[in-house]
């Protein structure tokens, strides 16, 4: 086992343990990044400007009323950035536009000294526009060619000769949602100007160093005159890994420019309207099977709605191509990807990032195409398989590690959910109900882990001991509630030797840490956990010295144990803070910085070919619904989930990322119905569900009324920070067996062996049509009997 992955004895990582501010959750304690506001004196509050136009060219923006509104102090416009006017990593996003691109579009902030008066002064802002046509959804796009950014194309085998060894050749297309982030706290900022001109912004931030590098260049500054902190988020979701920056800039341009904080939070229509949502897409396919029910060749473009810039988009696209073939082996294929250029908020990150929709893709091709090959969906699944021992590579040519264990949780679930008894029950039930009818499905996925852009795949951390043993960790990743920070510190407190009560962790910020990658792409403990790791490592040897010159022993025969030193084989002992105060007066450096960063990454992003991931996550689910054939409404009966998580850094935490992930991900597939107004009226563009009481999201009412999630076991990460493996984004995906199964139920409505196509998300809307189609291809079945025996 490599040393990395090695635990120790009586390690505190594998222990179950609760979140590190569940306390100041619960009791309200926890502090967010509005909530510094009440701690700072004569902050002056930005209040959005936005135009409720879909597209146009501004000829005039007139200011002048919002000054004299009472409390008004300044309007922000785009004269005023003394550095680069754009709050994006590709130039593509003027932080201050000249043309509005999407229905409530910011063109000015104005500062005010309540908020009430920034408001009112926002709405005394005078612009005019020189409307032009918009382009909103992804049928306008693709009908205008309207596309920006990078075009890959991913290029297996032969596809030509694929199609000709197929027996059965299907083609189709599919269409689903974007999803919101919809975290509990909003897009929030709060910046200040020290007595040196050097800018502070506490921001709501996935990504410091970036925030920091997007201030910088507005401002005109260096990095090293701009610090971020992030205390925490009250939700992530990947909503903060780029679209925070040009919020923290406003506030640090109006800090600047008045000498007085300024304090940015966005309203939650605001944040509706104005952020970037889950890309939708657009796919359109054409699949070969042998006669076995094998897949011979794949042939798919997928189209990803970009919104009006390009943010993320690019990566975002790269990753659902990498992911088209989940968990399935595709020995020829083509896939293209195109990003979709229309007049609605600039679309990113979110939990999954493109992997989902790629994944998604060839599920919905996998149930639709079973019926039709006289196949039960689970075992035309099963057929598909990578399998151990075959050298079977992605279509983008990474080796497939562990393909083992597809099968293996896909088994376990099986066993756990009591698969195939409750099979044949649910047939006997749906024989004996006309009205209502059960379905039962189970889907499997295969995630990669780390960044698409190997760059990213580093982390850092900065380590600090003190006189009295106490510890103290920095590191680049940031809390948005997942437990990160949980599991840094068990993770130091592990390599230490030390129990947990002596370690502390700092909130996260780029004078501690600099030039850190986003927390994002599930990566968070395997970066920044191997840095706490080497920072810690390097620390534990200095004090392995001390400690041998201290008990008359070679330091390769110390260990340190829940805080005690000892010599193996002798009774002499050290406890830690003697230890601790020992090495200072040695005058030995208690301080150190950690560094990670990902080995055997490569990826040629032109040819669409390489190795971009560390391993792959697996896991399986089973789920059972139950559909009211007069309404479509469903309930989830029960869920079972087996999923890999290597060996566990904290498994009470990755428990909850499994529940929460795929809680969110049926949202998203089932719930979470975004709708834009495409009409040619007034109000074109505009994003109609603003709120939780038009944009329905899951809650207890929808969570499976059976929820049992185990975690793998043996499952050691060969290569991984003590074996453990990532957890955040693709539990998401386990949420696929929950449309499948309203799939299986919507088609007991008809006869057997009926093909069914649900929209996504399947909402009862969508699983009502979905038992019609299913009624009425039995009525044609019906009617060709009759024909047929007149």
């Amino acid at each position: 086992m490599s040393h990395l992955s090695e635990r120790p004895e009586k390690a505190v990582v594998g222990a179950s343990m609760p979140h590190e501010s569940a306390y100041q959750h619960v009791t309200g304690t926890a502090l967010y990044t509005d909530d510094l506001v009440h701690r700072t004196k004569d902050v002056l509050h930005a209040y959005p400007v936005q135009v409720m136009k879909t597209h146009g060219r501004i000829t005039a923006l007139r200011t002048a009323p919002a000054l004299e509104v009472p409390g008004v102090v300044r309007v922000l416009t785009g004269a005023d950035v003394p550095g680069v006017n754009d709050a994006g990593m590709k130039h593509d996003e003027p932080l201050f536009p000249d043309t509005v691109m999407f229905h409530g579009h910011a063109v000015a902030w104005v500062l005010g000294e309540t908020l009430e008066a920034a408001r009112l002064g926002a709405a005394a802002v005078e612009v005019e526009l020189d409307e032009l046509p918009s382009v909103i959804t992804l049928d306008e796009a693709i009908a205008a060619g309207s596309f920006h950014g990078a075009r890959p194309v991913m290029v297996t085998g032969d596809i030509d000769a694929g199609f000709a060894d197929s027996a059965h050749v299907f083609s189709g297309e599919f269409q689903f949602s974007d999803q919101e982030h919809f975290y509990l706290e909003t897009h929030a900022a709060l910046a200040y100007v020290d007595e040196a001109e050097q800018i502070f912004v506490q921001s709501s931030t996935q990504h410091p160093s970036e925030t920091q590098e997007i201030v910088a260049h507005v401002l005109g500054l260096h990095s090293h005159e701009v610090t971020v902190q992030c205390l925490r988020m009250g939700g992530g979701f990947g909503g903060k890994e780029m679209q925070p920056h040009g919020f923290a800039a406003i506030a640090a341009l109006g800090a600047r420019l008045t000498g007085r904080p300024v304090r940015l939070r966005l309203n939650r229509t605001q944040d509706l309207t104005m952020s970037g949502k889950r890309h939708g897409f657009h796919a359109q396919w054409k699949i070969g099977f042998d006669t076995e029910g094998r897949i011979q060749a794949l042939d798919a473009t997928l189209t990803s709605d970009g919104g009006w810039s390009l943010d993320l988009s690019e990566p975002v696209t790269a990753r659902a191509l990498c992911h088209i073939d989940n968990t399935y082996w595709i020995p020829h294929a083509r896939v293209a990807g195109r990003i979709a250029k229309t007049n609605k908020v600039s679309n990113t990150a979110f939990r999954g990032f493109g992997g989902p929709q790629g994944m998604l893709v060839i599920e919905d091709i996998m149930g639709r195409c079973a019926p039709l090959l006289g196949l039960d969906p689970t075992e035309l699944r099963e057929r598909n398989f990578y399998r151990p021992g075959q050298g079977q590579t992605t279509p983008y040519g990474q080796t497939v590690t562990q393909p083992e264990r597809i099968s293996v949780v896909w088994d376990k679930v099986k066993e756990n959910a009591g698969f195939e008894e409750r099979r044949r029950e649910i047939a006997a039930f749906n024989a004996a109900h006309p009205h209502t009818k059960r379905g039962l499905a189970l889907t499997g996925i295969k995630f990669g882990i780390s960044f698409n852009l190997t760059a990213f795949n580093q982390g850092g951390a900065l380590v600090l001991i003190y006189k009295d043993g106490s510890v103290l960790i920095n590191h680049g990743g940031t809390e948005m509630g997942q437990g990160l920070h949980t599991k840094m510190l068990q993770v130091a407190a592990t390599t230490l030797g030390i129990p947990l009560h002596k370690v502390r962790l700092a909130p996260t910020r780029t004078d501690k840490v600099p030039n850190t990658s986003a927390t994002a792409a599930s990566s968070g403990a395997d970066l920044n956990g191997a840095a706490v790791k080497n920072a810690c490592e390097q620390l534990r040897e200095r004090l392995l010295q001390v400690a041998a010159s201290q008990l008359g022993s070679n330091a390769s025969d110390v260990r340190i144990v829940e805080g005690v030193a000892r010599t193996l084989g002798s009774d002499k002992e050290l406890a830690w803070d003697d230890l601790v105060r020992t090495a200072y007066f040695q005058r030995v450096q208690l301080s150190a910085a950690g560094f990670y960063r990902t080995e055997g990454l490569h990826w040629d992003a032109q040819a669409f070919q390489g190795s971009p991931f560390k391993y792959f996550s697996y896991g399986a689910a089973a789920a059972e619904v139950e559909v009211d054939g007069f309404t479509g409404a469903y309930r989830i009966r029960r869920v079972d989930i087996v999923h890999d998580v290597g060996d566990s850094l904290s498994p009470m935490i990755d428990i909850g990322q499994v529940e929460g992930g795929f809680v969110q991900g049926a949202g998203w597939l089932t719930l979470e119905d975004m709708r834009w107004d495409a009409g040619d009226g007034p109000g074109r563009g505009r994003l109609l569900t603003q709120a939780a009481s038009t944009y329905k999201l899951p809650s207890f009412s929808e969570m499976p009324e059976e929820f049992h999630v185990t975690l793998l076991e043996n499952a050691t990460e060969e290569g991984a920070v003590y074996g453990s493996k990532a957890v955040g984004e693709p539990p998401l995906m386990l949420a696929f067996c929950v449309r499948e199964a309203l799939r299986h139920a919507a088609a007991a409505f008809g006869p057997d062996g009926a093909e069914v196509e649900l929209a996504s998300p399947a909402t009862p809307e969508a699983v009502y049509w979905a038992v019609e189609s299913a009624r009425l291809s039995g009525s044609t079945a019906l009617d060709a009997e009759l024909v047929t025996g007149a």
